[in-house]
């Protein structure tokens, strides 16, 4: 069976963005095997612009990726919990981190097209707002990393503690 990426999107010409959406969207994210999930509050694939809760769990891999072809912009703000946001030069290198945290100084970023990035939930229940530019087809949404590993495998949570430990080293 294939993994869950999203829930439902919404229908009608007005979503309300209420807890009980955050509540359900973080419980989506305890049970899938990604400890994430994704919420869209855009209507269609098609849509120009997404919008979309996304509720991360600690321990959940985002593989380093950028959205190159066709150049998308992104912007996230963390409605709770804490995250780390990671940007990476062409070669793997950490350009900067950032560590969000809801109704923190700072609570959110905004990204141009083509940078590798990830984020890292710090909290249990995180939730982000994102926003990113659209259509979405899953060919070309993103160009990952071909110095990350793979989501799902074993060298891939090695890898997420290796980020991981080296933001901690540098803020101890």
């Amino acid at each position: 069976m294939k993994t869950r990426l999203a829930l439902d999107a919404p229908q009608g010409d007005l979503v309300l963005l209420t807890q009980r959406v955050l509540r359900d969207t973080v419980t989506a994210s305890q049970q899938s095997p990604r400890k994430r999930i994704i919420q869209p509050i855009h209507r269609s694939l098609d849509d120009p612009l997404h919008r979309m809760f996304n509720a991360i769990q600690p321990g959940s891999y985002a593989r380093p990726h950028r959205h190159l072809d066709p150049p998308k912009a992104e912007a996230w703000i963390v409605l709770q919990g804490k995250l780390l946001f990671i940007t990476f030069s062409d070669d793997g290198t950490i350009d900067h981190h950032a560590t969000l945290t809801a109704g923190g100084e700072c609570f959110g970023v905004d990204l141009v097209p083509g940078r590798y990035h990830t984020v890292c939930a710090l909290m249990p229940d995180t939730v982000i707002y994102e926003v990113k530019t659209g259509p979405y087809l899953a060919m070309n949404d993103k160009a990952f990393a071909p110095w990350a590993p793979e989501e799902g495998t074993p060298e891939a949570a090695a890898y997420l503690n290796h980020l991981l430990s080296l933001v901690e080293a540098e803020q101890a």
